[in-house]
């Protein structure tokens, strides 16, 4: 059985290169249609990553800011990563099931590329919360 994600935060796991350690980096979830159109919309900055899900494409009209964005399939491996300047239009990715959004430039520091596999970690804290609504 297939769980829908929920709004909120956690940790993105990234697997490092030819042995080297895994990079943990903070997240946010936007699941829900409202944080999914509102996605890093205003923003200055980013601390970490938000992963919209489900979603295969973006756009930047009305950002601030450059944007790494990673295409991610079912099984969340990378299909592949773009930077977007403010005002463009990303093409829809076929098997694209969720989008990783971050600063520019953060995506090759964490070693995100086409056929990397991430792991998404939920907030234990926030999975707790919201059994209790």
């Amino acid at each position: 059985m297939r769980r829908r994600r929920r709004d909120g935060t956690g940790a993105l796991v990234v697997e490092g290169a030819a042995g080297a350690g895994a990079v943990r980096v903070p997240l946010e979830i936007a699941a829900s249609y409202r944080a999914r159109t509102r996605g890093l919309l205003g923003r200055d900055s980013v601390e970490g990553a938000i992963l919209l899900s489900p979603a295969n494409s973006v756009h930047t009209f009305r950002m601030r800011i450059p944007i790494d964005v990673a295409y991610l399939d079912r099984r969340l491996t990378v299909i592949a990563v773009r930077t977007m300047r403010p005002g463009r239009l990303g093409l829809p990715r076929l098997r694209s099931r969720h989008v990783l959004e971050a600063e520019a430039g953060a995506m090759s520091r964490w070693g995100v590329r086409a056929g990397a596999r991430v792991e998404v970690v939920e907030d234990q804290a926030f999975l707790l919360n919201s059994d209790r609504l």
